[in-house]
Order: structure tokens, then C-alpha cells, then sequence
């Protein structure tokens, strides 16, 4: 087969999802040695593809973001197919919520989630817009479907009326980087970020369904009691996020907490590793890498006990209401005070984690692309 990736989210540096088409495709490049893979993606004059992924051929479009959607939409909706753009594929994998018009090339379309479905608010309108118009046209016309999560699949049978069948589970993965690191390592890193006191730290995208506002609320809480404790919070500003600062402002914890920004992967494990608390209050997730990353990386985690984040974290985590910010502030002083359990979920974690894997999702998604040429 020649199989066709959209790494649109990776090569645009898309948080989660970007994360997603690079590993899950770098992992089947080194798994997969009977077909041949080529990389789709919008935008090459602003693309960044990463190794190993920029040794693949390529095939791109002009169209910035919005058009490309557009034409996508367009073609469902006209009828029009799209399969000049991807001469020679056999098959298309969509990882980016959006799969072009297809009619001689089969699909695999990935749904990360359908926060857009329960948390409608935490959307752009015209993102939110164009997911209700689209999403249930995209699930019908792919041949087959990946949720990342269980709690994602059931999701979208029950609201979409989709065949069970036709929905594969396949758990996201954690990058072997993700483990506990050096001593010399955390502490170069935390030179780096000028990290010099101890601190709570949270990794994701500044929008609203990360609940980042509660975690300011309950950090404001629990650090009466520990003045020294900074809070850092990693990821770029995404959208809808001028509340989150808004707030800050309000609470007076400019000089609290820390923004590093877009910090690159080889980083990431040091800062996990060396932080006393990981909290992950999100409202809603289809998988949650950020706490997959964390577990590998021995922090201990406190995380929200709604959606996929359950299923990720097991027992390795203290899962606490997102919607209680006093819950949400109990939970993380509970881990703050006791060494023991610190200790307890730190060891924990990597034993969770070591569940995931990229090359375990890279085989089980392989299977499926084999089952749409041999039923």
C-alpha cells in the first residue's frame, strides 16, 4: 500500500495533536517495512517537519487553514472529490479532524475528542461551526474510524449513532525521552528557565477547557501555606485565553507564575522531573498526553476524574472534580504534605505509563489499514 499521513498538526506545531501525527508516524516508519508512507500537508512555506518524518515524500497545498477546510467542506457538500491531490495513495489517514472528499482512496479518520460537542464554549464559532457541520460527515465517510481513548469511543457511537464495528480503540503512546532524568540534566534545564525554587507545574495550551483558571484559583489556596512554591505553567496562548489573564491579573499573581511558553520536547522531561506537583485539570480530554508524560517521568500527578483521564492515569494518580476549585486545591495540598504519598505516586507513574506505547499504537493502526485491503 501506499499510505498517505496527514502530519498537518506536527509540522504546524499543534500541541496534542501534532504530537500524535508525528509519533504515531515516525513509529510506523520504523515499524512497518511492507508499504510505503508519504506525508500530506497544508502550508509548506510554513511547515517545520521534523526527522524522521522529512526524509518522506511530500505532497502539500497552498491553502492556509481556513481554505483548506473550506474546500474540504466544500467538496462533502457538492460532491466533488478530491482524490487529485493525493495521485498514486491507496489509503488516507486523517489526524487533523478534517478528511478531504475521497472517492477512490481509502480513509482512516483519528477523533481526539468532541470537547467541541460538551464543552461548546471553550470553542471558536466558527470552529465550533464548522466541527457540528462537518464531524458527522467525516465519521461517515471514512472506512474506518480510531478513538484515542475508550471513553472517546463511547462518546461517539452514543452522540453519532456510529456502527460499534466500525470504531478501533488505540491508546496513544509516551516517546521513550519521557523518564526520569539526570540530576546534571534537571539541573541544566532549570538553569535554563531560571527555575530556582520549587514549583507546581501544568503543560498544555492556554484555552479554556484546560481549566487553567481553577488552578489559579486553587494555587492561590494552598500557597498561604508555602510562599516559596511557584506555579509554571507550559504551552503556547491558544484561543479564548484573555480570561485565564484577566484573572491572573485579579489575583496579583503576575510574579507567581511562570510562562515559559513553547518549551521543545527535550526539555519537557527535566521540568517533570523535577517539579514536586503535576496537575492537569482539564474539563475535558480525548486522551491527555501531558499526564502520560508526566507518569513516565515520575511526577507525582493530580488530575481530573472526568473523560479519558482515568483511563490514562489508573491508579497512578489522585483524580479530583475539576469543576471544584476546593476540591481541585485539597487534592494537591494532600500531595504536597505527605512525603508518602509523593513517594507512593512517583513510583507508580512509570509503571502506568510503561502501559502506553508508540509502537504498540503503530501496530494496531497498521492492522487496521491491512484489514480495509483484505475484507
Amino acid at each position: 500500500m501506499r499510505i498517505c499521513m496527514d502530519i498537518t498538526p506536527a509540522v504546524h506545531r499543534r500541541a496534542g495533536l501534532g504530537r500524535y501525527a508525528q509519533e504515531l508516524t515516525a513509529a510506523l516508519l520504523a515499524t512497518d517495512t511492507e508499504n510505503e508512507y508519504v506525508a500530506f500537508y497544508n502550508r509548506p512555506s510554513e511547515a517545520y517537519v521534523e526527522p524522521p518524518l522529512d526524509r518522506l515524500p511530500h505532497l502539500t497545498t497552498n491553502l492556509s487553514a481556513k481554505p483548506w477546510r473550506m474546500s474540504a467542506l466544500v467538496g462533502h457538500l457538492a460532491h466533488v472529490g478530491q482524490d487529485r491531490l493525493f495521485p498514486g495513495v491507496d489509503l488516507f489517514h486523517a489526524t487533523d479532524h478534517l478528511l478531504p472528499r475521497l472517492t477512490q482512496v481509502k480513509s482512516v479518520f483519528t477523533l481526539h475528542d468532541l470537547v467541541f460537542r460538551f464543552y461548546p464554549h471553550t470553542h471558536k464559532p466558527l470552529n465550533r461551526w464548522f466541527l457540528t457541520l462537518m464531524m458527522p460527515r467525516f465519521l461517515k465517510a471514512a472506512d474506518a474510524v480510531i478513538a484515542v481513548s475508550r471513553c472517546t469511543k463511547r462518546d461517539v457511537v452514543r452522540l453519532y449513532d456510529l456502527d460499534e464495528a466500525k470504531v478501533k480503540v488505540i491508546h496513544e503512546g509516551v516517546n521513550p525521552r519521557f523518564r526520569r532524568s539526570s540530576p546534571g540534566v534537571i539541573s541544566s534545564v532549570l538553569h535554563k528557565y531560571d527555575l530556582r525554587e520549587r514549583y507546581i507545574l501544568s503543560v498544555g495550551t492556554i484555552e479554556p477547557r484546560k481549566n487553567l483558571t481553577s488552578l489559579l484559583e486553587a494555587y492561590v489556596a494552598i500557597r498561604n501555606q508555602d510562599s516559596q512554591l511557584k506555579l509554571v505553567i507550559v504551552g503556547k496562548r491558544g484561543w479564548l485565553y484573555e480570561g485565564f489573564f484577566r484573572r491572573l491579573h485579579e489575583l496579583g499573581l503576575e510574579n507567581e507564575v511562570i510562562f515559559p511558553g513553547f518549551v521543545p520536547d527535550e526539555d519537557l522531561p527535566a521540568l517533570y522531573s523535577a517539579t514536586d506537583l503535576f496537575v492537569f485539570p482539564s474539563l475535558y480530554e480525548g486522551f491527555g498526553l501531558p499526564v502520560l508524560e508526566a507518569l513516565a517521568c515520575g511526577a507525582p500527578v493530580v488530575t481530573s476524574n472526568t473523560s479519558s483521564l482515568p483511563e490514562v492515569a489508573g491508579e497512578a494518580a489522585l483524580l479530583v472534580d475539576p469543576n471544584s476549585v476546593e476540591a481541585l486545591a485539597r487534592g494537591m495540598r494532600d500531595v504536597l504534605d505527605s512525603r508518602t504519598l509523593r513517594d507512593d505516586l512517583r513510583a507508580r507513574g512509570p509503571k502506568q505509563a510503561a502501559k502506553f506505547s508508540w509502537e504498540k499504537a503503530a501496530r494496531e493502526t497498521l492492522t487496521i489499514y491491512t484489514s480495509l485491503f483484505t475484507s
